[in-house]
């Protein structure tokens, strides 16, 4: 479990379904995610089941909680590509860079043979553009029409985060 000044970081639990959906459903927090909002508690139960079935070896897969209530998810994943999602109740308030302010350095420390996290955002997502960017993220790289959700085309924007020298 990683703390913070406003969040806790914690595995996934069976009980976190419903705040999942809840985030999951919604098109504004999925709009640039790679599958469309769910449309059944049946997809996030397989989402959930899936984050807390990862090997420990192959990630890690953390909700993000303030106040007790989960808003979000943070996690490492092919090692090593790190993605993440918050409910937009929450936008706007730094909450997410404060979540990953404290999973990256986690990450790499639990990671030891790690010496590079990856993101790849929507070139469109301004925020985590920008959020990444503010974290040291660089761009790597750029592709068109790397993701299709509902017919629609998206681009990828690649970028990296290096080890700290220590």
């Amino acid at each position: 479990m990683i703390e913070t000044a406003r969040l806790r970081l914690r595995p996934p639990r069976a009980d976190d379904l419903q705040a999942l959906h809840a985030i999951m459903a919604d098109p504004r927090a999925m709009r640039y995610w790679g599958t469309p909002p769910h449309a059944t508690l049946a997809e996030t139960r397989d989402f959930l089941a899936a984050m807390r079935a990862t090997p420990r070896e192959a990630g890690e897969e953390l909700v993000i909680e303030r106040a007790s209530r989960v808003i979000g998810r943070v996690a490492l994943w092919r090692i090593a590509e790190v993605g993440f999602f918050l409910h937009p109740d929450h936008w706007r308030q730094g909450l997410m860079r404060e979540a990953l302010g404290a999973a990256l350095p986690h990450f790499f420390a639990r990671f030891p043979a790690v010496d590079r996290i990856t993101a790849d955002t929507d070139p469109d997502n301004a925020a985590a553009l920008g959020l990444l960017g503010a974290l040291g993220f660089t761009e790597t790289g750029r592709a068109e029409r790397t993701v299709c959700v509902d017919g629609v085309w998206s681009g990828s924007v690649y970028l990296a985060l290096d080890r700290p020298a220590v």
